[in-house]
């Protein structure tokens, strides 16, 4: 099971690149797509779900050149895209078995299938309500749900703890894990912590580019010796930010402690382990740096 994505490029009009010569290859596990909002995220999603054709370039879905083939992928791809709509006067059951059938599934594998992904995604109980009446994080829940209809090869999923609470996004998170062993899953999001619990490799993406793929161990390494703690006082705070990235501020009665993200350590400051977190943004910061010499 193998996804390539080779020198993918789409321009909009007015000559707008949201991708530039784009290139990856990944199997079974989590790949978490993190980058900044506008960074060509969504994008890059909708052309793997067959959704938008790339302007250049070629998706690869197990040896199939999927623009040229593309129901050789959709059959066997879940996806649950960033804005995903529901139709509010149908209930749960209604609305999966909707789609069941779109998807091709029979009637009878369908209500199984449905019975399961209600309980997985903790809404048995709320099955036979209007969608309509469901809170933001159920209206996500039920998107999960369906993009797992037809038990997908790869799920593509595009914020999808947006609207989530704490306790959910960790249920979501611990279900991707549960899902990722004998399937692709692309995890696209900006929240750091959500890659962090999930992905078992990491996909950097800035201004439309591939900044960085690799393992989640091997981004951390990229940020080691390069994060301190400094604590200064508050009244320095915006001077500072002028010249250092600071990933975290805590204040307290000695002063306030700086995440300070720098190539050397700042006079008074003390080492620090990176996070993921601070990874990603010296990793950001890095290649924004290269771009602008």
């Amino acid at each position: 099971m193998r996804l390539v994505i080779d020198k993918v490029s789409k321009c909009y009009e007015g000559n707008a690149w949201a991708l530039k010569d784009f290139c990856l290859e990944t199997g079974p596990g989590v790949l978490g797509l993190l980058g900044p909002n506008g960074a060509g995220k969504t994008t890059l999603m909708n052309i793997l779900a067959t959704i938008t054709r790339a302007t250049t370039g070629t998706v690869v879905w197990n040896g199939t050149d999927v623009k040229r083939k593309p129901d050789a992928l959709r059959a066997v791809l879940g996806y649950l895209p960033q804005e995903f709509g529901v139709y509010p006067h149908l209930n749960a059951v209604e609305f999966l078995e909707y789609l069941a059938a779109v998807k091709g599934l029979d009637a009878t594998s369908a209500r199984r299938r449905i019975d399961d992904l209600l309980k997985l995604v903790n809404l048995a109980d709320a099955r036979k309500r209007p969608l309509g009446s469901y809170s933001g994080g159920m209206k996500q829940r039920v998107g999960i749900a369906q993009a797992l209809l037809n038990d997908p090869q790869l799920l593509i999923v595009d914020e999808p703890t947006a609207g989530l609470d704490p306790e959910e996004r960790v249920r979501f998170r611990n279900l991707l894990a549960e899902l990722s062993g004998e399937r692709i899953v692309i995890l696209s999001t900006h929240i750091v912590s959500d890659i962090e619990a999930a992905a078992t490799e990491v996909a950097l993406i800035s201004q439309g580019t591939l900044v960085m793929h690799a393992l989640p161990e091997e981004l951390l390494c990229k940020a080691e010796g390069r994060v301190w703690e400094w604590v200064v006082p508050t009244s320095e705070i915006n001077a500072l930010k002028q010249r250092y990235q600071i990933s975290g501020a805590v204040r307290r009665a000695d002063g306030t402690h700086l995440r300070v993200l720098a190539e050397s350590c700042p006079n008074g400051a003390q080492p620090l382990a990176p996070t993921m977190e601070d990874a990603y943004l010296y990793c950001l910061c890095s290649h924004r740096a290269g771009g602008a010499r």
